[in-house]
């Protein structure tokens, strides 16, 4: 504490005594039993404001003035009456004490402000953590948003698993440096030389994972030590969240495969099958007749194509598992993929009329990516055609408005729950009323969207109960697609 304020409390504490004196003494006489009283109330309150020091001064200079001036005989400092001296060392007693008493109560107030306002920035600080966006590095932020809630002028995390260092503030990370290191390998705290950083360690129960530097802030070890207690729980947590992340992903990767292999067996079964009839027929006949012969080897040609289509297919749905979908766009018309992709799904359409309602006038050529076009509407067909009961139609409406073309699909099956369309498109996604009750992978429209959208389209749905409408929507105007 500085010197100067101190001196300033200490003359003020004296002029408070001289001023009961004087009133007592001169303004309104009274008798020493108030007078005594008037010196404690003042030693009393000098105690609970200002502290011990001040009010033993005052004690003694109330004491003096007490004998001097109250005590007979008045104007000397001797006492006639020895009753006086119990009197008086009683008050002088009485008045270090009080002062001490009301010092300490002072003190320890101020302490357990000071306890609730370090509470109160632990539970902010953990509350900051829990905020802390883990798309981004979980460190920095850490540290930065330490700094912001304890005021700290400087502050330095060294994380032991990924060996990086995230400060804030003015830091000399040469100094610091191996300190943190080794703090960060036995999990005790340090000292620097020359230095006003508080060093300590950071333990996940037993097993020290970081170390921390803190300058800026004067704050008991039980502070210290729950902060750091703070940053192990917010390091583990991002640990955690992280490899939940890992895991999810290769959860998701083992059922792309799960789902393409269950895939390929299903698609590859049909063509397989017409294939191995036409040539075992061929085998079984060898004087079959030129003309049936023919028909034979031009299904099986045909059904080869269909399972190479589907083979480039399944190494297609393979190859978009990834963020960004690469195209290679041609020009084409979109009508004429459509009876493609149409002519190829034969054997499904055969249980849903399949109406197309066409503009009266061509449709002109645009550019995409044939191939991915082409799947991506396989997967909205094969969608119409799973969700809704056998021989109810499928309608495919193809529209040109303003530069815009738009392929319709509408499907007549249950509908899709309001709350459930929002999420449709997310992969893997299908709504638990039918998860298990129609076999799917919740890949196909994922992977459609994603087409789409790589076309500069849009790819929308709306539905109610009996109707569902999917909604391509592609510039008819050549453009740049990425």
């Amino acid at each position: 504490m500085l010197l100067r304020p101190r001196l300033t409390r200490v003359l003020v504490s004296l002029a408070g005594v001289a001023a009961v004196t004087f009133v007592a003494h001169r303004v309104i006489p009274v008798n020493a039993t108030t007078v005594g009283f008037a010196y404690l109330l003042v030693i009393l309150i000098i105690a609970s404001g200002w502290g011990f020091l001040e009010s033993a001064l005052a004690s003694i200079l109330a004491t003096l003035a007490f004998n001097f001036f109250f005590l007979p005989p008045v104007g000397t400092f001797t006492i006639a009456d020895p009753q006086n001296w119990v009197a008086l060392s009683s008050f002088l007693a009485t008045a270090l004490i009080a002062s001490r008493l009301s010092a300490k109560a002072r003190v320890r107030a101020s302490e357990a402000v000071e306890r609730q306002r370090d509470l109160e920035r632990l539970y902010a600080f953990s509350r900051a953590m829990l905020q802390i966006d883990t798309s981004a590095e979980f460190g920095k932020q850490l540290i930065e948003k330490l700094g912001k809630v304890f005021g700290l002028e400087a502050a330095v995390l060294f994380d032991r698993q990924s060996e990086e260092f995230h400060s804030m503030g003015t830091s000399n990370l040469a100094e610091l440096e191996d300190t943190l290191r080794t703090v960060a390998l036995s999990g005790r705290s340090a000292s620097l030389v020359r230095s006003d950083y508080v060093i300590v360690g950071i333990c996940r129960g037993s097993e020290p994972v970081a170390s921390m530097a803190l300058r800026g802030a004067v704050m008991p070890e039980a502070v210290v030590q729950g902060i750091a207690n703070l940053v192990a729980i917010g390091l583990e947590r991002a640990r955690a969240r992280e490899l939940a992340q890992q895991v999810e992903a290769a959860r998701q990767s083992e059922q792309l495969r799960t789902t393409l292999i269950d895939a390929m067996a299903h698609e590859f079964k049909t063509p397989l099958t017409l294939i191995r009839a036409a040539t075992t027929s061929l085998l079984a006949n060898p004087e079959i007749p030129t003309e049936s012969r023919t028909e034979q080897l031009t299904i099986a040609d045909e059904e080869a194509e269909h399972l190479r289509e589907l083979i480039d297919d399944a190494i297609e749905m393979a190859r978009l598992d990834t963020a960004h979908i690469e195209i290679h766009p041609e020009m084409a018309k979109l009508d004429d993929t459509l009876e493609d992709v149409l002519t190829s799904m034969q054997s499904e359409t055969d249980e849903h009329p399949v109406r197309i309602i066409s503009p009266t006038e061509p449709l002109p050529p645009m550019p995409f990516d044939k191939r991915l076009m082409k799947l991506a509407i396989r997967q909205l067909l094969d969608n119409a055609m799973k969700y809704s009961l056998p021989e109810t139609p499928v309608e495919i409406r193809l529209l040109l408005n303003e530069g815009i073309l738009m392929l319709e699909i509408t499907d007549h099956g249950a509908g899709i729950p309001s709350d459930e369309q929002s999420r449709i498109f997310e992969r893997f996604y299908r709504s638990p009323s039918i998860r298990n009750q129609i076999p799917g992978s919740g890949l196909g429209l994922s992977i459609a969207h994603g087409i789409v959208q790589a076309h500069n389209g849009e790819l929308t749905v709306s539905s109610r109960p009996g109707q569902t409408t999917f909604r391509i929507k592609l510039p008819a105007v050549r453009q740049e697609v990425a």
